[in-house]
């Protein structure tokens, strides 16, 4: 399925699995085993090669990063996991809240006055 995508789009793609564990690690700092751990705490879900391999997307290695920090301060790995969880839902409830604002506005804008 993924041979039907020209390499260039899926290289861009933020969600396409284009990192191996080891790479990924190298890439954050860190080792498989904390990947593992944010895997296990339920923070991302690698996609899984053919050959049964993790494999991960900027947009998660995005996400292992923030865990990272917070776990370098000194906050427990579930602790940090819970807290990007969090972040990310917030995120999404605001972009949400300004779409429905943008809209709301967009809508009394065109039933003002002069509108009839």
């Amino acid at each position: 399925m993924a041979a039907d995508i020209p390499l260039g789009d899926r290289l861009e793609d933020d969600d396409y699995p284009a990192y191996t564990m080891g790479r990924a690690a190298e890439m954050l700092g860190t080792t498989p085993g904390f990947l593992r751990a944010i895997g296990e705490a339920r923070l991302i879900t690698p996609l899984r090669s053919e050959g049964g391999h993790r494999r991960y997307s900027r947009y998660q290695l995005r996400i292992a990063a923030r865990a990272r920090e917070l776990v370098d301060r000194g906050t427990p790995i579930e602790a940090a996991c819970r807290i990007v969880i969090l972040e990310d839902q917030l995120e999404e409830a605001q972009r949400i809240n300004a779409e429905y604002r943008r809209a709301a506005n967009t809508a009394a804008e065109s039933s003002g006055p002069g509108s009839s």
